[in-house]
């Protein structure tokens, strides 16, 4: 298939095929459009985000390869069921979800830079207070030491980054999530791209048509998000010593 890069237009002109996403820079598909609701619900759909740093045109992306956690696969290790029992930590969705993205830009901008431009963090904000963005929080009595964000539409969570304060809180937000998505008949996390900290948690690397494919099907199968009501969640997770 031809590739070339796509310069977005209206709403109604919608993405071009993933497909058609350039080799070199790896997987950047158009440039433009706007961050807003809707926009960002067609993205996701399609399995396409936006990725670009400040001062930069807003660019969106479907790389040749994309990082995916299976939910049975997910890698609980003793330390970091030995951390969950430690830090004594309790677990919120959706209780304060910019307190989260914030964190989140602030942890990345201040170690290599972000890509959560204020406009970004704005946009996200929003999809959250229109049901399109959500958070896991992890607390140690009312600091917030932990967390993560993404977009959720179908039976697929959308995971865009994380954070932590105290050591292992953002793989115990992780763990908390998968839980969640298994007892809501979740399909899997998109983690988008794949580095060593996601290779860990037990994320797979599928060819851009595998995880194209996968994403369709589970698109097709109805969801009821209303477990995302804000709440503490009794219990996030199983920390039983292993044996």
């Amino acid at each position: 298939m031809t590739q070339y890069l796509h310069y977005l237009g209206s709403l109604d002109e919608g993405f071009p095929d993933p497909n058609t996403a350039l080799t070199q820079p790896d997987g950047l598909l158009a440039i433009g459009g706007c961050l807003s609701l809707l926009r960002l619900q067609q993205a996701y759909q399609h399995g396409i985000f936006p990725w670009y740093s400040e001062g930069e045109p807003l660019m969106w992306w479907s790389p040749s390869e994309r990082a995916i956690i299976e939910l049975d696969e997910f890698h609980i290790s003793r330390s970091l069921k030995k951390a969950a029992r430690r830090l004594n930590t309790r677990v919120t969705i959706n209780t304060c979800f910019a307190d989260v993205i914030h964190a989140c830009k602030m942890q990345r901008q201040d170690v290599e830079g972000t890509w959560i431009t204020d406009a970004m963090e704005q946009a996200y904000i929003h999809a959250h207070a229109n049901g399109l963005a959500h958070s896991v929080e992890v607390w140690q009595d009312d600091t917030l030491v932990g967390g993560l964000y993404g977009i959720m539409q179908s039976r697929v969570f959308c995971g865009e980054s994380m954070f932590f304060h105290v050591s292992e809180c953002s793989k115990l937000a992780m763990w908390a999530l998968v839980e969640l998505l298994k007892a809501n008949n979740g399909a899997f996390i998109d983690c988008q791209l794949m580095n060593p900290y996601l290779e860990q948690l037990g994320a797979k690397a599928l060819s851009r048509q595998q995880f194209l494919t996968k994403l369709k099907e589970s698109n097709h199968q109805s969801v009821d998000l209303s477990f995302w009501q804000a709440r503490q969640l009794e219990t996030p997770y199983d920390a039983t010593p292993s044996d």
